[in-house]
């Protein structure tokens, strides 16, 4: 996995770090270490998916809390969801 720290780059370093990691050979890239100013963003979401295609996975982290944000996150693109709401997502 490669963690792009999505808050703190433009969309433009945001495409260029999914370019590295796909040319790496990452199985996926996620949106935030869960340690910076910002977790996960549709828009982010759907930035990196729009750059892997189908080659890689993407993780949406941070900002995941309700069973709501997960079903926007996989419909922006997300194929996992880092959160720490896991219980309270399944109901």
């Amino acid at each position: 996995k490669v963690i792009i720290e999505t808050c703190l780059l433009t969309d433009e370093e945001k495409e260029k770090a999914c370019r590295c990691a796909m040319a790496a050979g990452a199985d996926f890239v996620k949106t935030s270490t869960g340690f910076s100013t910002g977790g996960a963003t549709e828009h982010d979401v759907a930035l990196m998916r729009s750059v892997v295609g189908d080659k890689l996975g993407v993780k949406a982290s941070g900002g995941v809390r309700t069973p709501e944000d997960a079903e926007k996150f996989i419909a922006a693109g997300a194929t996992r969801l880092g959160t720490s709401n896991g219980v309270k997502l399944l109901g």
